[in-house]
């Protein structure tokens, strides 16, 4: 965990939107599966951001999602078979190829 990390998961209150990487910290993601989850329709930034620019979203919403088991696992899901995807595995499969 980043010193910045800590020192913001620290915080009382957090700012009214955050960043990507902020979301992540406060969800347990990275910084770089928050756009997947935008994708998946799991995240929804605020706004109309164009396709290539910054997204923030709302720590009211981020909050809340933290605490969904549910959708901590859909959101799980996601990352998951976009990762399989992405490196061309199969899902059921072990992770790693000959």
């Amino acid at each position: 965990m980043s010193p910045d990390e800590k020192e913001f998961l620290r915080l009382e209150k957090a700012p009214g939107r955050l960043n990507a990487q902020q979301t992540g910290w406060k969800l347990g993601f990275s910084a770089h599966d928050i756009p997947v989850l935008v994708a998946a329709k799991l995240l929804e930034p605020l706004g109309h951001p164009a396709a290539n620019s910054p997204k923030y979203f709302a720590s009211a919403d981020i909050e809340l999602l933290k605490t969904d088991r549910k959708w901590l696992a859909r959101a799980t899901d996601a990352i998951q078979k976009h990762w399989q995807r992405k490196n061309g595995l199969r899902p059921g499969t072990a992770g790693s190829q000959p």
